[in-house]
């Protein structure tokens, strides 16, 4: 049987205080009434433990309080103001036990929902990095709160870059900067403020994007109700490069000749 030192913890210090008070008041100085601590250790009891063992609390507290009572008078027998001062204590204590009890459990609760929160959004995160769809999930100030695998991957984001929570316009910038977009340089501008405004707006008209690796993932942007944005990169090479036509592919690969010794590039193309 396993001892739950907690339940009793409340109950013991209420019985220490309660001698501890009888003992000084008889013996060394006289105290005044311990009624206040006697709510304070309830109300700890009830924290640490739940309703019960506060009221245990509330229980002892109120029969000490009459022993007190009845020690500090000349003649036997309590008065109305005595009377009157325990059914406040009582009140009291139990209230405190309640209302910390269930304060204490709606914690509880509380932390439970939000560490079961904790793990489906872990194992949401964990199935996403499985998929071969980038996918990145941006707040509402346009950061990037959660990039997949497939989209690091895809195009070139460490870790570090990815879990910095970068916004949306760097990472398009780091697009641009390791090569990753089929176009040339002189359109690579209004091709980046047009996906941002099409972002800002939360167009969820589809887009096909051309990569220099020959991949064609097609883009698509949807509103969240908290104002974020759930960005997809779909993979559709094969169902979109065999309609390509072959001279503006060569074009395209003319007009890039000079981009191929960006020093990311050349890194992409050593790893």
């Amino acid at each position: 049987m396993r001892f739950d030192w907690r339940a009793i913890s409340g109950p013991a210090l209420t019985a220490v205080v309660a001698v501890a008070a009888f003992v000084i008041d008889r013996f060394i100085v006289a105290v005044p009434n311990p009624a206040p601590l006697f709510v304070c250790i309830v109300a700890l009891a009830s924290s640490v433990s739940g309703i019960t063992s506060g009221l245990v609390c509330a229980i002892i507290a109120v029969a000490s309080s009459a022993l007190f009572f009845l020690g500090h008078r000349a003649m036997p027998g309590y008065d109305a103001s005595d009377i009157a001062r325990m059914l406040m204590l009582a009140a009291t204590a139990a209230g405190t036990a309640l209302i910390t009890g269930l304060l204490r459990q709606k914690w509880i609760d509380a932390f439970a929902a939000d560490q079961e929160h904790h793990a489906t959004a872990a194992r949401l995160a964990a199935a996403l990095d499985q998929v071969d769809i980038g996918i990145v999930l941006l707040d509402a100030d346009t950061r990037a709160e959660f990039i997949n695998r497939a989209f690091r991957d895809t195009f070139a984001l460490s870790d570090a870059q990815a879990d910095s929570k970068p916004p949306f316009i760097a990472l398009m910038y780091h697009g641009r900067d390791t090569g990753a977009y089929e176009l040339p340089e002189e359109e690579l501008s209004a091709f980046i403020a047009e996906r941002i405004a099409m972002m800002r707006a939360g167009d969820s008209t589809p887009i096909n994007l051309n990569l220099a690796d020959g991949q064609v993932l097609r883009f698509s942007c949807t509103a969240l109700p908290d104002g974020g944005r759930m960005l997809s990169y779909t993979p559709v090479t094969d169902l979109v490069r065999h309609t390509d036509d072959p001279a503006k592919a060569d074009e395209v690969r003319a007009q890039r000749t000079g981009r191929e010794r960006h020093p990311a590039r050349l890194l992409r193309a050593a790893e």
